[in-house]
């Protein structure tokens, strides 16, 4: 394992972390330049424990990490029983608003 790579990226998970968690409001370019050197790291590093493990504490890197592996992988971090019951609910929610601007039209 290169223990540099995943300081590295330890280091950018922790950063995006923070961004994302700020109450002040965060610089778009600074954002968009810890996402990109976030991305570089993340499309580098092996997949192995040590990724695991920092994709399991930084829920921001690990929804950058299934983002960018979503073409070949799908939502693959997501357990499938929440994303179900999302796609349900959200399903329901528009099936409801359909019906709400129809009886509207009326």
């Amino acid at each position: 394992m290169n223990t540099t790579v995943h300081k590295n990226l330890v280091v950018l998970a922790r950063v995006l972390e923070r961004l994302e968690r700020s109450p002040v409001r965060v610089d778009a370019d600074q954002y968009r330049a810890v996402i990109q050197h976030l991305a570089g790291e993340l499309a580098n590093v092996p997949h192995d424990a040590g990724l695991e493990a920092v994709l399991e504490s930084f829920p921001s890197a690990a929804e950058l990490y299934e983002n960018l592996n979503y073409g070949h992988a799908g939502l693959c971090r997501s357990p499938l029983e929440s994303s179900l019951a999302a796609e349900v609910a959200a399903r329901g929610i528009i099936a409801s608003a359909r019906a709400r601007a129809t009886q509207e039209k009326r």
